[in-house]
């Protein structure tokens, strides 16, 4: 019995181990934005799907009050210039996962606004967006 459990917990370890890295900074690529409908209203309830156009896995978000949406998908540093499809009902919009492979300390994303039909990609606002949402000072 004492041989099961301590194989039990070196199993756990070992499972656990690899789960850790991924909580790491480069191992995450975060796409956040707002959604509006044509007149500027936000759009609450809405689902929003990030795709990985190379695996064909997809990361579901959806907005709150105020439109607003955080999709945090696993993407690391081979991932880097990786091909990704932003989908909000019939509108859908190509990206591009672009960052600092060998950047290990700075959150890596990007702000996409839906503004009705039309999509816009802001990625210079990813960090000050991210930064308001977690209520840090504005870098």
């Amino acid at each position: 019995m004492t041989g099961r459990l301590v194989l039990l917990a070196l199993l756990a370890v070992a499972v656990a181990s690899p789960a850790g890295a991924e909580h790491e900074i480069f191992y995450r690529y975060t796409v956040l934005g707002y959604v509006n409908d044509a007149a500027g209203k936000p759009r609450p309830g809405q689902t929003v799907e990030l795709i990985r156009d190379k695996t064909g896995f997809s990361y579901l978000g959806h907005t709150d009050e105020a439109g607003l949406f955080v999709i945090v998908a696993r993407l690391g540093d081979e991932s880097a210039g990786e091909s990704l499809t932003l989908r909000v009902g019939p509108t859908q919009q190509r990206l591009i996962a672009r960052f600092e492979a060998t950047n290990h300390t700075e959150e890596r994303g990007t702000r996409v606004d839906v503004e009705g039909p039309r999509v816009l990609e802001r990625p210079a606002a990813f960090r000050a967006t991210l930064a308001t949402l977690l209520g840090a000072p504005r870098p």
